[in-house]
Protein backbone atom coordinates (compact mmCIF):
# COMPACT_ATOMS: atom_id res chain seq x y z
CA UNK A 1 0.00 0.00 0.00
CA UNK A 2 1.47 3.02 -1.12
CA UNK A 3 1.77 5.78 1.80
CA UNK A 4 0.32 9.11 1.81
CA UNK A 5 2.56 12.05 0.84
CA UNK A 6 4.00 13.96 3.87
CA UNK A 7 1.81 16.96 2.63
CA UNK A 8 -1.28 15.00 2.54
CA UNK A 9 -0.97 13.62 6.16
CA UNK A 10 0.24 16.69 7.69
CA UNK A 11 -3.09 17.96 6.01
CA UNK A 12 -5.32 15.17 7.17
CA UNK A 13 -3.70 15.99 10.85
CA UNK A 14 -5.12 19.54 10.39
CA UNK A 15 -7.87 18.44 9.63
CA UNK A 16 -8.54 16.06 12.38
CA UNK A 17 -7.57 18.41 15.05
CA UNK A 18 -9.69 21.31 13.82
CA UNK A 19 -12.58 19.06 13.37
CA UNK A 20 -12.21 18.10 17.50
CA UNK A 21 -11.86 21.73 18.60
CA UNK A 22 -15.17 22.56 16.17
CA UNK A 23 -16.96 19.65 18.58
CA UNK A 24 -16.11 21.35 21.94
CA UNK A 25 -16.21 25.62 20.68
CA UNK A 26 -18.71 27.25 18.93
CA UNK A 27 -18.91 27.30 15.09
CA UNK A 28 -17.07 31.02 15.12
CA UNK A 29 -14.21 30.37 17.91
CA UNK A 30 -11.90 28.40 15.31
CA UNK A 31 -10.12 29.47 12.75
CA UNK A 32 -8.32 27.97 10.35
CA UNK A 33 -8.11 29.43 7.22
CA UNK A 34 -4.60 29.85 6.10
CA UNK A 35 -5.40 33.91 5.43
CA UNK A 36 -6.75 34.10 8.80
CA UNK A 37 -4.67 33.05 10.38
CA UNK A 38 -1.80 35.19 9.26
CA UNK A 39 -3.11 37.65 11.35
CA UNK A 40 -1.95 35.45 14.44
CA UNK A 41 1.54 34.95 13.10
CA UNK A 42 3.59 37.33 14.85
CA UNK A 43 2.92 39.46 18.11
CA UNK A 44 4.27 42.81 18.47
CA UNK A 45 8.37 41.67 17.78
CA UNK A 46 6.73 41.83 14.19
CA UNK A 47 10.61 40.93 12.82
CA UNK A 48 9.97 37.40 13.16
CA UNK A 49 6.31 35.66 11.47
CA UNK A 50 4.77 32.30 11.26
CA UNK A 51 1.40 31.52 10.67
CA UNK A 52 -0.47 28.68 13.31
CA UNK A 53 -2.02 25.38 12.37
CA UNK A 54 -5.16 27.18 13.52
CA UNK A 55 -6.39 29.98 16.36
CA UNK A 56 -8.81 29.42 18.89
CA UNK A 57 -11.04 31.88 20.97
CA UNK A 58 -12.84 30.56 23.82
CA UNK A 59 -15.35 32.76 25.97
CA UNK A 60 -15.03 30.94 29.07
CA UNK A 61 -12.46 28.42 31.78
CA UNK A 62 -14.47 25.42 30.45
CA UNK A 63 -13.93 25.81 27.04
CA UNK A 64 -10.30 26.20 27.43
CA UNK A 65 -10.08 23.44 29.95
CA UNK A 66 -11.81 21.05 26.53
CA UNK A 67 -9.52 23.31 24.13
CA UNK A 68 -6.40 21.82 25.75
CA UNK A 69 -7.76 18.38 26.82
CA UNK A 70 -8.25 18.06 22.78
CA UNK A 71 -4.55 19.11 21.82
CA UNK A 72 -3.15 17.35 25.01
CA UNK A 73 -4.60 13.98 23.41
CA UNK A 74 -3.67 14.89 19.91
CA UNK A 75 0.34 15.85 21.13
CA UNK A 76 -0.86 19.11 19.92
CA UNK A 77 1.44 22.77 21.10
CA UNK A 78 -0.17 25.42 22.48
CA UNK A 79 0.48 29.27 22.73
CA UNK A 80 -1.40 31.10 24.91
CA UNK A 81 -2.05 34.76 23.44
CA UNK A 82 -3.65 37.82 25.28
CA UNK A 83 -3.82 40.67 23.16
CA UNK A 84 -0.64 40.37 21.23
CA UNK A 85 1.54 43.00 22.90
CA UNK A 86 4.48 40.92 23.78
CA UNK A 87 7.44 42.93 22.49
CA UNK A 88 9.26 39.71 23.08
CA UNK A 89 8.09 37.16 20.99
CA UNK A 90 6.16 35.67 24.05
CA UNK A 91 3.30 34.69 22.05
CA UNK A 92 4.54 33.88 18.56
CA UNK A 93 3.38 31.03 17.03
CA UNK A 94 5.03 27.66 15.69
CA UNK A 95 3.81 26.05 12.52
CA UNK A 96 2.39 22.94 14.32
CA UNK A 97 0.73 25.00 16.84
CA UNK A 98 -2.51 25.99 17.87
CA UNK A 99 -3.07 29.66 18.92
CA UNK A 100 -5.11 30.11 22.02
CA UNK A 101 -6.42 33.71 22.19
CA UNK A 102 -8.25 34.53 25.33
CA UNK A 103 -9.82 37.89 24.03
CA UNK A 104 -13.39 36.77 24.49
CA UNK A 105 -13.12 36.48 27.69
CA UNK A 106 -13.17 39.81 29.01
CA UNK A 107 -15.65 40.02 32.01
CA UNK A 108 -15.65 41.47 35.09
CA UNK A 109 -17.11 38.68 37.78
CA UNK A 110 -16.90 40.20 41.09
CA UNK A 111 -15.89 43.49 42.77
CA UNK A 112 -15.50 43.44 46.50
CA UNK A 113 -14.32 47.17 47.68
CA UNK A 114 -14.22 46.59 51.49
CA UNK A 115 -11.77 43.62 51.01
CA UNK A 116 -10.23 45.52 47.82
CA UNK A 117 -10.21 43.45 44.82
CA UNK A 118 -11.81 42.51 41.93
CA UNK A 119 -11.70 38.83 39.83
CA UNK A 120 -11.72 39.54 35.98
CA UNK A 121 -11.47 37.25 33.39
CA UNK A 122 -8.06 37.14 31.64
CA UNK A 123 -8.65 38.44 28.33
CA UNK A 124 -9.94 42.35 29.67
CA UNK A 125 -7.35 44.79 28.97
CA UNK A 126 -5.57 46.78 31.83
CA UNK A 127 -6.93 49.99 31.30
CA UNK A 128 -10.59 48.82 31.51
CA UNK A 129 -9.78 47.16 34.71
CA UNK A 130 -9.30 50.87 36.47
CA UNK A 131 -12.38 51.60 34.23
CA UNK A 132 -14.16 49.06 36.31
CA UNK A 133 -13.51 50.61 40.14
CA UNK A 134 -12.53 54.36 38.90
CA UNK A 135 -16.29 56.02 39.59
CA UNK A 136 -16.12 54.20 43.28
CA UNK A 137 -13.08 55.91 43.62
CA UNK A 138 -10.53 52.68 43.03
CA UNK A 139 -7.71 51.70 40.27
CA UNK A 140 -5.71 48.91 39.53
CA UNK A 141 -1.83 50.01 39.96
CA UNK A 142 0.33 48.29 37.37
CA UNK A 143 -0.31 50.22 34.49
CA UNK A 144 2.33 49.36 31.14
CA UNK A 145 2.66 52.20 28.42
CA UNK A 146 0.43 49.58 26.03
CA UNK A 147 -2.33 49.62 28.82
CA UNK A 148 -4.79 50.40 26.86
CA UNK A 149 -4.35 47.39 24.45
CA UNK A 150 -2.91 44.79 26.54
CA UNK A 151 -4.44 42.26 28.52
CA UNK A 152 -4.37 41.29 32.47
CA UNK A 153 -3.04 37.45 30.77
CA UNK A 154 -0.18 39.07 29.10
CA UNK A 155 0.07 41.36 32.27
CA UNK A 156 0.68 37.94 34.27
CA UNK A 157 2.63 36.16 32.06
CA UNK A 158 5.42 38.62 31.71
CA UNK A 159 4.84 40.14 35.43
CA UNK A 160 4.29 43.35 33.58
CA UNK A 161 4.92 47.34 35.36
CA UNK A 162 4.65 50.16 34.27
CA UNK A 163 5.45 53.95 34.92
CA UNK A 164 4.40 53.95 38.72
CA UNK A 165 5.31 50.22 39.70
CA UNK A 166 8.08 52.23 41.45
CA UNK A 167 5.65 53.11 44.20
CA UNK A 168 3.22 49.80 44.08
CA UNK A 169 5.18 47.13 42.32
CA UNK A 170 4.72 44.80 39.14
CA UNK A 171 1.91 42.38 38.82
CA UNK A 172 3.26 40.01 41.21
CA UNK A 173 2.32 42.53 44.01
CA UNK A 174 -1.06 43.01 43.04
CA UNK A 175 -2.33 39.59 42.03
CA UNK A 176 -3.96 37.56 44.11
CA UNK A 177 -5.33 34.66 42.89
CA UNK A 178 -5.78 33.40 39.54
CA UNK A 179 -8.10 30.05 37.92
CA UNK A 180 -5.49 28.20 35.92
CA UNK A 181 -5.97 25.21 33.59
CA UNK A 182 -3.62 23.01 33.34
CA UNK A 183 -2.04 21.40 29.40
CA UNK A 184 -4.04 18.28 30.10
CA UNK A 185 -7.47 20.21 30.79
CA UNK A 186 -7.75 20.23 34.89
CA UNK A 187 -8.97 23.65 35.94
CA UNK A 188 -6.87 24.70 39.35
CA UNK A 189 -7.34 27.85 42.14
CA UNK A 190 -4.30 28.97 43.34
CA UNK A 191 -4.43 31.70 46.18
CA UNK A 192 -7.67 33.79 46.24
CA UNK A 193 -8.64 36.81 47.53
CA UNK A 194 -6.99 36.69 50.76
CA UNK A 195 -3.41 38.75 51.87
CA UNK A 196 -1.29 34.75 51.48
CA UNK A 197 -1.82 31.30 51.09
CA UNK A 198 -0.34 28.61 52.87
CA UNK A 199 1.99 26.12 51.48
CA UNK A 200 4.18 26.65 48.59
CA UNK A 201 4.17 30.09 46.59
CA UNK A 202 2.85 28.92 43.43
CA UNK A 203 1.40 32.40 42.50
CA UNK A 204 4.74 33.64 42.58
CA UNK A 205 5.45 30.91 40.49
CA UNK A 206 2.67 31.14 37.50
CA UNK A 207 3.13 35.37 37.79
CA UNK A 208 5.94 35.60 35.04
CA UNK A 209 6.12 32.12 33.64
CA UNK A 210 5.41 33.30 30.53
CA UNK A 211 2.70 30.54 29.55
CA UNK A 212 5.25 27.66 30.34
CA UNK A 213 3.00 26.14 32.82
CA UNK A 214 -0.85 26.90 32.55
CA UNK A 215 -3.23 29.18 30.95
CA UNK A 216 -4.89 31.77 33.08
CA UNK A 217 -8.20 32.11 32.51
CA UNK A 218 -9.26 34.32 35.83
CA UNK A 219 -7.62 36.87 38.13
CA UNK A 220 -8.02 38.22 41.33
CA UNK A 221 -6.28 41.50 41.49
CA UNK A 222 -5.83 44.18 44.78
CA UNK A 223 -7.40 47.15 43.67
CA UNK A 224 -6.51 50.55 45.52
CA UNK A 225 -7.97 53.88 46.80
CA UNK A 226 -7.68 56.82 44.29
CA UNK A 227 -4.75 59.26 45.78
CA UNK A 228 -5.95 62.17 47.59
CA UNK A 229 -3.87 64.21 44.52
CA UNK A 230 -0.66 63.81 42.02
CA UNK A 231 2.13 66.03 40.81
CA UNK A 232 4.80 65.60 38.47
CA UNK A 233 7.68 67.32 37.93
CA UNK A 234 9.92 67.95 34.63
CA UNK A 235 13.73 67.93 35.25
CA UNK A 236 15.62 68.34 31.64
CA UNK A 237 19.37 68.09 31.98
CA UNK A 238 22.26 68.50 29.69
CA UNK A 239 23.64 64.28 29.43
CA UNK A 240 22.14 61.05 30.13
CA UNK A 241 24.77 60.53 32.88
CA UNK A 242 23.65 63.07 34.89
CA UNK A 243 20.03 62.25 34.54
CA UNK A 244 20.99 58.95 35.83
CA UNK A 245 23.03 60.25 38.70
CA UNK A 246 19.89 62.73 40.10
CA UNK A 247 17.71 59.32 39.82
CA UNK A 248 20.18 57.90 41.84
CA UNK A 249 20.77 60.24 44.32
CA UNK A 250 16.41 60.92 44.79
CA UNK A 251 16.26 57.18 45.60
CA UNK A 252 19.47 57.31 47.99
CA UNK A 253 17.76 60.15 49.94
CA UNK A 254 14.80 57.46 51.07
CA UNK A 255 12.10 59.77 48.72
CA UNK A 256 9.72 57.23 47.50
CA UNK A 257 8.19 58.99 44.35
CA UNK A 258 5.34 57.13 42.56
CA UNK A 259 7.26 57.41 39.11
CA UNK A 260 10.76 58.13 38.00
CA UNK A 261 10.23 58.22 34.10
CA UNK A 262 13.61 58.56 31.92
CA UNK A 263 13.92 59.92 28.08
CA UNK A 264 16.37 61.23 25.91
CA UNK A 265 17.36 63.17 23.17
CA UNK A 266 16.10 61.35 20.31
CA UNK A 267 12.63 60.05 22.60
CA UNK A 268 12.28 63.88 23.35
CA UNK A 269 12.98 65.20 19.44
CA UNK A 270 10.47 62.68 18.17
CA UNK A 271 7.73 62.72 21.01
CA UNK A 272 8.01 66.60 20.50
CA UNK A 273 7.30 66.45 16.75
CA UNK A 274 4.65 63.75 17.39
CA UNK A 275 2.71 64.89 20.29
CA UNK A 276 3.89 68.63 21.16
CA UNK A 277 4.16 68.26 24.86
CA UNK A 278 6.44 71.05 25.31
CA UNK A 279 9.26 69.65 26.19
CA UNK A 280 12.93 71.38 26.81
CA UNK A 281 15.76 71.20 24.11
CA UNK A 282 17.75 69.02 26.30
CA UNK A 283 20.01 66.01 26.80
CA UNK A 284 18.21 63.76 29.14
CA UNK A 285 14.87 64.44 30.38
CA UNK A 286 13.09 63.24 33.85
CA UNK A 287 9.20 63.20 34.77
CA UNK A 288 9.38 62.60 38.83
CA UNK A 289 5.61 62.26 40.04
CA UNK A 290 4.83 62.39 43.55
CA UNK A 291 0.99 61.82 45.35
CA UNK A 292 -0.75 62.57 48.35
CA UNK A 293 -2.08 65.64 50.19
CA UNK A 294 -1.23 68.91 48.65
CA UNK A 295 1.06 69.21 52.12
CA UNK A 296 2.50 66.19 51.07
CA UNK A 297 3.14 66.66 47.65
CA UNK A 298 4.71 70.18 48.22
CA UNK A 299 7.08 68.62 51.05
CA UNK A 300 8.76 65.83 48.42
CA UNK A 301 8.66 68.06 45.27
CA UNK A 302 10.37 70.59 47.72
CA UNK A 303 13.18 67.80 48.52
CA UNK A 304 13.38 66.38 44.85
CA UNK A 305 13.31 69.89 42.88
CA UNK A 306 16.60 70.79 45.56
CA UNK A 307 18.52 67.36 44.68
CA UNK A 308 17.91 68.16 41.22
CA UNK A 309 19.11 71.51 41.71
CA UNK A 310 22.10 70.22 42.60
CA UNK A 311 23.06 68.74 38.94
CA UNK A 312 22.23 72.19 37.07
CA UNK A 313 19.11 71.07 35.59
CA UNK A 314 18.52 73.01 32.40
CA UNK A 315 14.96 73.06 33.16
CA UNK A 316 13.05 72.33 35.99
CA UNK A 317 8.97 72.60 35.85
CA UNK A 318 6.67 72.12 38.61
CA UNK A 319 2.97 71.35 37.07
CA UNK A 320 0.67 73.77 38.06
CA UNK A 321 -2.41 72.17 36.91
CA UNK A 322 -4.23 68.82 36.21
CA UNK A 323 -3.75 70.02 32.07
CA UNK A 324 0.11 71.02 32.45
CA UNK A 325 0.22 67.04 34.06
CA UNK A 326 -1.51 65.20 31.42
CA UNK A 327 0.68 67.54 29.12
CA UNK A 328 3.95 66.37 30.69
CA UNK A 329 2.88 62.82 30.64
CA UNK A 330 1.65 63.00 27.10
CA UNK A 331 5.49 63.01 25.73
CA UNK A 332 6.01 59.84 27.48
CA UNK A 333 3.01 58.11 26.90
CA UNK A 334 3.62 58.38 23.21
CA UNK A 335 7.49 57.31 22.93
CA UNK A 336 6.92 54.58 21.63
CA UNK A 337 4.63 55.13 18.94
CA UNK A 338 6.27 58.69 18.34
CA UNK A 339 10.04 56.56 17.69
CA UNK A 340 7.70 54.31 15.06
CA UNK A 341 6.91 57.08 12.81
CA UNK A 342 10.68 58.00 12.59
CA UNK A 343 12.41 54.20 12.41
CA UNK A 344 12.04 50.60 12.66
CA UNK A 345 13.13 49.83 16.06
CA UNK A 346 13.55 47.09 18.12
CA UNK A 347 13.06 47.63 22.07
CA UNK A 348 14.89 46.09 24.64
CA UNK A 349 14.34 45.85 28.25
CA UNK A 350 16.50 45.10 31.07
CA UNK A 351 17.18 45.84 34.82
CA UNK A 352 20.27 47.08 36.43
CA UNK A 353 20.96 48.57 39.73
CA UNK A 354 19.98 52.47 39.90
CA UNK A 355 23.34 53.25 40.71
CA UNK A 356 24.53 51.57 37.49
CA UNK A 357 22.47 54.03 35.66
CA UNK A 358 25.17 56.19 34.91
CA UNK A 359 27.32 53.80 33.64
CA UNK A 360 25.55 51.85 31.75
CA UNK A 361 23.74 54.93 29.68
CA UNK A 362 27.63 56.06 29.16
CA UNK A 363 28.04 52.04 28.00
CA UNK A 364 25.24 51.97 25.59
CA UNK A 365 26.41 55.57 23.68
CA UNK A 366 29.35 53.84 23.14
CA UNK A 367 28.21 50.74 21.77
CA UNK A 368 25.56 52.67 19.36
CA UNK A 369 29.09 54.26 18.06
CA UNK A 370 30.44 50.91 17.91
CA UNK A 371 27.67 49.28 15.95
CA UNK A 372 26.43 52.49 14.01
CA UNK A 373 23.37 52.21 14.92
CA UNK A 374 20.65 55.17 17.37
CA UNK A 375 19.90 54.43 20.18
CA UNK A 376 16.64 55.81 22.38
CA UNK A 377 15.91 55.92 25.41
CA UNK A 378 13.21 56.13 27.62
CA UNK A 379 12.23 53.77 30.76
CA UNK A 380 11.26 53.47 34.35
CA UNK A 381 14.17 54.90 35.81
CA UNK A 382 13.32 54.73 40.09
CA UNK A 383 13.68 50.61 39.59
CA UNK A 384 16.23 50.59 37.18
CA UNK A 385 13.54 49.08 34.36
CA UNK A 386 15.75 50.09 31.04
CA UNK A 387 13.93 50.09 27.60
CA UNK A 388 16.61 51.01 24.63
CA UNK A 389 15.04 51.49 21.38
CA UNK A 390 17.65 50.54 18.56
CA UNK A 391 17.04 52.27 15.60
CA UNK A 392 17.53 49.93 11.98
CA UNK A 393 16.49 50.02 8.98
CA UNK A 394 14.45 46.64 8.28
CA UNK A 395 14.40 46.60 4.60
CA UNK A 396 18.39 46.68 4.31
CA UNK A 397 20.31 43.62 4.96
CA UNK A 398 22.47 42.87 7.42
CA UNK A 399 21.21 45.59 9.59
CA UNK A 400 18.20 43.00 11.93
CA UNK A 401 21.15 41.17 12.73
CA UNK A 402 23.59 43.81 13.58
CA UNK A 403 20.94 45.30 15.61
CA UNK A 404 19.96 41.75 17.56
CA UNK A 405 23.45 42.05 18.25
CA UNK A 406 23.88 45.30 19.87
CA UNK A 407 20.67 44.44 21.94
CA UNK A 408 22.18 41.41 22.75
CA UNK A 409 25.43 43.30 24.03
CA UNK A 410 23.60 46.00 26.16
CA UNK A 411 21.13 42.91 27.68
CA UNK A 412 24.78 41.19 29.00
CA UNK A 413 25.89 44.29 29.88
CA UNK A 414 22.81 44.73 31.99
CA UNK A 415 23.67 41.15 34.05
CA UNK A 416 27.44 42.14 34.38
CA UNK A 417 26.57 44.99 36.74
CA UNK A 418 24.88 42.98 39.11
CA UNK A 419 21.01 42.95 37.00
CA UNK A 420 19.20 40.90 34.70
CA UNK A 421 17.50 40.07 31.43
CA UNK A 422 13.91 41.22 31.78
CA UNK A 423 12.28 43.39 33.90
CA UNK A 424 8.48 43.50 32.57
CA UNK A 425 8.58 42.16 28.83
CA UNK A 426 9.65 38.55 29.59
CA UNK A 427 11.64 36.61 27.72
CA UNK A 428 10.30 34.89 24.84
CA UNK A 429 12.26 34.20 21.53
CA UNK A 430 13.82 37.53 21.92
CA UNK A 431 16.48 36.32 24.98
CA UNK A 432 16.06 32.95 25.68
CA UNK A 433 19.50 32.04 24.06
CA UNK A 434 21.14 34.58 26.38
CA UNK A 435 19.48 32.82 29.37
CA UNK A 436 22.72 31.25 29.98
CA UNK A 437 24.48 34.64 30.20
CA UNK A 438 22.06 35.13 33.61
CA UNK A 439 21.93 31.47 34.75
CA UNK A 440 24.33 28.65 35.78
CA UNK A 441 23.37 25.01 33.99
CA UNK A 442 21.90 23.56 37.15
CA UNK A 443 19.86 26.99 37.50
CA UNK A 444 18.56 26.70 33.69
CA UNK A 445 18.08 22.62 34.90
CA UNK A 446 16.14 23.44 37.92
CA UNK A 447 13.55 25.74 35.89
CA UNK A 448 12.93 23.23 33.39
CA UNK A 449 12.75 20.10 36.04
CA UNK A 450 9.46 22.79 37.29
CA UNK A 451 7.95 22.88 34.11
CA UNK A 452 8.47 19.24 33.68
CA UNK A 453 6.10 18.84 36.47
CA UNK A 454 3.64 21.20 34.92
CA UNK A 455 3.46 20.01 31.62
CA UNK A 456 5.47 16.78 31.26
CA UNK A 457 5.09 16.94 27.56
CA UNK A 458 6.54 19.96 26.60
CA UNK A 459 3.22 21.38 24.87
CA UNK A 460 2.81 24.84 26.35
CA UNK A 461 4.29 27.95 24.85
CA UNK A 462 7.16 25.84 22.48
CA UNK A 463 10.65 27.21 21.75
CA UNK A 464 10.46 29.80 24.59
CA UNK A 465 12.21 31.18 27.20
CA UNK A 466 14.75 28.18 27.48
CA UNK A 467 17.83 28.31 25.00
CA UNK A 468 16.19 26.77 22.12
CA UNK A 469 18.52 23.59 22.03
CA UNK A 470 17.95 22.63 25.71
CA UNK A 471 13.81 23.02 25.10
CA UNK A 472 13.64 21.17 21.90
CA UNK A 473 15.74 18.33 23.18
CA UNK A 474 13.05 18.55 26.66
CA UNK A 475 10.24 18.01 24.06
CA UNK A 476 11.95 15.28 21.90
CA UNK A 477 12.60 13.35 24.78
CA UNK A 478 8.90 14.01 26.17
CA UNK A 479 7.20 12.56 22.70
Amino acid sequence: MQMPAPDQTILARKARIVARLRSVLPKDAVIDDEAETRAYECDALTAYRCPPLAAVLPSSTEEVAAVLKVCHDEGVPVVPRGAGTSLAGGAMPTADSIILGVARMNEVLETDYENRFIRVQTGRTNLSVSGAVEEDGFFYAPDPSSQLACAIAGNIAMNSGGAHCLKYGVTTNNLLGVTMVMMDGEIVEIGGAHLDAGGLDLLGLICGSEGQLGVVTEATLRILHKPEGARPVLMGFDSNEVAGECVSDIIKAGILPVAIEFMDRPCIRATEAFAGAGYPDCEALLIVEVEGSEEEIDAQLARIMAIARRHNPVELRESGSPEESAKIWLGRKSAFGAMGQINDYMCLDGTIPVSQLPYVLRRIGEMSKDYGLDVGNVFHAGDGNMHPLILFDANKPGDLERCEAFGADILKLCVEVGGCLTGEHGVGIEKRDLMVDQYAPEDLEMQMAVKDVFDPKWLLNPAKVFPLASSEARRMAAE
